[in-house]
């Protein structure tokens, strides 16, 4: 069929006259087809999941049924636009009892987000004109860089090295790209590195955002899943909220990811910005996902018990990797485990296979061993490992567990 005036009409942000043209495969659907393969390969074989980014389980009962007796509340039926009070006051008692944020005040400094990925592309339109600059730490989640992006502004990666405990190096930023620079976005515990931020290096972002007139957007999707003391929050920063906004989720916090919840909270004039480019974006989430979600945050409980499995699966990980010759260690929170991809593997029964990236590693692991990983070659050369396989007992964990070091018992790897 010859082609329609249509494609000449799609959008130069997304590729224009060559939209849907290119033959790149990108590695996420590498690793679709490779585990296709696999079993097709190997039939009736179990492919072990350690790549999956999401909760394993649905969310606790007693949020399922706070959302079962809010939908039979007529008045929440209609447009949730920007939201009630419900959420914004059960997030600012949050932040205040789980992470130490007092004196956030829910009718100005909150608003509901339909997930913390509908927040990272709307608040660009809040901020950035065309030639701004953000700067975005890489690898990261490129939600906020893509917006941005799409509206002219332009993106400074800032590479996360595990030499810097995989934390931003501000001072590499130049001079020139901080004169057109506006907003620093952060994100720890950090996906996909498990890296966590310290009070120091929260301050040193304050600082570094006022001496530069930046705004700061804290990406907390997993700042509850600790797995020692209390989830560290941006906003306990002094400081922290003349210059910025932190995002948080129930998607990870209460194994309610499908369900698109999660709220804004910091600088007034950010929230006020945010919420009108959202009312012009969205209708808002359904009052009684929001209701359910405020019941989850006014029992924090829920989250220490889902951090704990997480927490008890690391170990187990961390132990086989670490076995197996892997630079492995436990990281302070999150659910994933981040590592130096091998550079090749040594079977014991003889044989060498080279790799030349973690992409290499990763599509081995799933053809020869039925493992899945993600790959991430944006800085060094790491796996992704995720802790959120499908268990649904402690006992299932172990078994999972102990066929991972089964399947890499006979072979040696090369860093």
């Amino acid at each position: 069929m010859s082609e329609s005036y249509i494609q000449s009409l799609i959008a130069e942000r997304i590729g224009g006259s060559q939209y849907g043209k290119s033959q790149a495969i990108y590695k996420f659907e590498k690793i679709k087809r490779a585990k296709r393969a696999a079993t097709a390969a190997h039939p009736g074989a179990e492919i072990i999941d350690l790549g999956v980014g999401e909760p394993d389980e649905m969310a606790f009962p007693e949020v399922v049924e706070k959302l079962c007796a809010e939908v039979r509340r007529p008045e929440n039926r209609g447009y949730a636009d920007n939201g009630d009070a419900v959420l914004k006051q059960a997030a600012a008692r949050y932040l205040d009892r789980v992470c130490g944020v007092q004196g956030i005040d829910p009718e100005t400094e909150v608003m509901h987000s339909i997930g913390s990925k509908a927040a990272l592309s709307i608040l660009p339109a809040a901020l950035i004109n065309p030639g701004d600059y953000v700067l975005m730490t890489v690898p990261g989640y490129p939600v906020f860089g893509t917006h941005a992006k799409y509206l002219g502004g332009r993106v400074h990666n800032l590479p996360l090295t595990e030499q810097n405990q995989f934390l931003p190096d501000l001072e590499s930023v130049s001079v020139e790209v901080l004169k057109k620079a506006k907003v620093l976005v952060l994100n720890y515990p950090n996906n996909p590195t498990g890296a966590s931020a310290t009070p120091r290096f929260f301050a040193q972002a304050v600082a570094f955002a006022k001496q530069h007139r930046l705004v700061v957007i804290h990406d907390a999707a997993y700042a509850a899943l600790v797995f020692e003391g209390q989830p560290l929050s941006f906003l306990a920063t002094p400081g922290a909220k003349e210059v910025g906004l932190e995002l948080h989720s129930a998607s990870k916090s209460f194994n309610m990811t499908g369900w698109r919840c999660g709220f804004v909270a910091g600088n007034e004039l950010l929230v006020r910005a945010y919420g009108d480019v959202k009312d012009n974006t969205d209708s808002g989430q359904f009052l009684a996902i929001q209701h359910a979600a405020a019941h989850g945050l006014d029992h924090p409980e829920i989250t220490q018990k889902i951090a704990a499995k997480y927490s008890r699966r690391m170990s187990a990980l961390v132990a086989i990797l670490a076995g197996a010759g892997f630079q492995a260690r436990k990281p302070k929170g999150s659910f994933f485990l981040y590592v130096k991809a091998p550079k090749a593997a040594v079977k014991k029964e003889g044989g060498r296979i080279a790799f030349q990236s973690a992409e290499e590693v990763s599509q081995w692991l799933i053809t020869e061993k039925l493992i899945s990983t993600v790959p991430w070659d944006d800085a060094g050369a790491y796996l992704r490992f995720s802790v959120t396989f499908t268990a649904r007992t402690p006992a299932d964990e172990s078994r999972i567990m102990g066929e991972v070091a089964a399947r890499l018992d006979d072979v040696r790897f090369e860093f």
